[in-house]
């Protein structure tokens, strides 16, 4: 008699273009959400939370920066009792105009995290990308991170990414930058990042959380059973992950229900041509 396995089908991983190691699809942002006082237990027992969550539910990729105020002390005091063997990614950033202070913030970046490298240094919002590439190869050829990447947010800079990404993109391995229903201007950078062998981390998925503000008033439309969605949010999700050019997404949040509801879009199929087309066209239109 043939024994048929009830279990749940494994997490959707995309595969780095560059190395051809394989990571969750969804991510985790630490923007806003893990800049809080080290000493308010409850604050902390929620971001706890939420990397249970995160990790039980097979997520890998963590993002942080020194730009996010205290979010890379909270990950250093919670993933050791958080992880309990998980796998991780950690990413962080590069942060100051100043291109000689690059080493020592990254290095102070490491010791928050409790560390002995990254897997994925990225230049922040290209600030001193020209300076600061230099340190990131050497920190590479040190082996204090295994990836580098460059990154812009909220729209801008997309013209700068264009120059860099033809200037510098043997060197790197990701690009990151903000996508959504809302904003889709980035869909040509991510297309040619792709056609140039680099992964695609999308951040502010969510708009920054205003999106699904705005959805929460609408029922969900019928392709959402089809995809196997019942919120907003894994909907949202995975309408950017059926971008072909998306490696990972990375959504923020505060609550461990919301980190489940996010990790959801990793199960069931993800839209097919004309399931995308459909939603692209309900968001236009929901959203304007």
């Amino acid at each position: 008699m043939t024994n048929v396995s009830s279990a749940r089908p494994a997490p959707l991983e995309r595969a780095l273009p560059r190395t051809g190691e394989r990571w969750s699809a969804v991510g985790l942002g630490t923007w806003l959400t893990f800049d809080i006082n080290i000493s308010d237990a409850d604050a902390m027992a929620a971001r706890r939370e939420v990397l249970r969550s995160f990790f039980a539910g097979a997520g890998m990729l963590i993002d942080s920066s020194p730009m996010y105020g205290t979010a890379e002390q909270v990950l250093g005091e919670l993933l050791g009792p958080t992880r309990a063997g998980a796998p991780l990614v950690a990413a962080s950033k590069v942060w100051t105009p100043i291109g000689a202070l690059g080493d020592a913030q990254m290095a102070r970046s490491l010791a928050f995290w409790r560390l002995p490298r990254f897997d994925l240094m990225q230049v922040h919002n290209l600030l001193a990308w020209r300076e600061h590439l230099k340190t990131l190869r050497r920190w590479k050829d040190e082996g204090r991170t295994r990836l580098l990447g460059v990154t812009t947010s909220h729209g801008s800079k997309h013209d700068e990414m264009e120059r860099v990404l033809k200037a510098e993109s043997p060197a790197l391995e990701f690009m990151q930058i903000t996508y959504s229903p809302v904003d889709r201007r980035a869909e040509p950078l991510m297309q040619m990042a792709a056609d140039r062998g680099l992964g695609v981390i999308v951040n502010r998925p969510f708009d920054g959380g205003a999106l699904l503000r705005r959805l929460a008033r609408e029922p969900l439309p019928g392709v959402a059973r089809e995809l196997e969605c019942w919120t907003w949010a894994a909907l949202v999700l995975k309408w950017e992950l059926a971008f072909p050019p998306v490696t990972c997404v990375i959504p923020a949040t505060t609550r461990a229900d919301h980190v489940t509801q996010n990790l959801a879009a990793m199960h069931g199929p993800l839209p097919d041509t004309r399931q995308r087309a459909a939603l692209t066209a309900l968001f236009a239109r929901l959203i304007g």
